[in-house]
């Protein structure tokens, strides 16, 4: 079942850059949800995923309005 309250992987990168990300969306209005399975397992205890590979969701309702947010933030800081 698909919907506009579904969530959506938008970007997957280090840590640092997902958090700035999640800063510029959410000086947007749009809320962002890390997910950090590495170290979510250290902290379980296991070991899981990889430290780079930190992955930000947003709710499908705000794609088109974070779309041209995240494409300048890509640009700015992928060069």
């Amino acid at each position: 079942m698909t919907g506009e309250n579904n969530l959506v992987n938008i970007y997957s990168g280090s840590e640092i850059s997902v958090v700035l990300l999640k800063g510029v969306l959410e000086e947007n209005d749009i809320a962002a949800i890390i997910q950090n399975d590495y170290q979510s397992g250290i902290t379980a205890g296991f070991f899981g995923g990889t430290p780079t590979a930190i992955d930000l969701f947003i709710q499908e309702s705000d794609l088109k309005q974070a779309e041209p947010i995240i494409n300048k933030f890509l640009e700015t800081n992928h060069k």
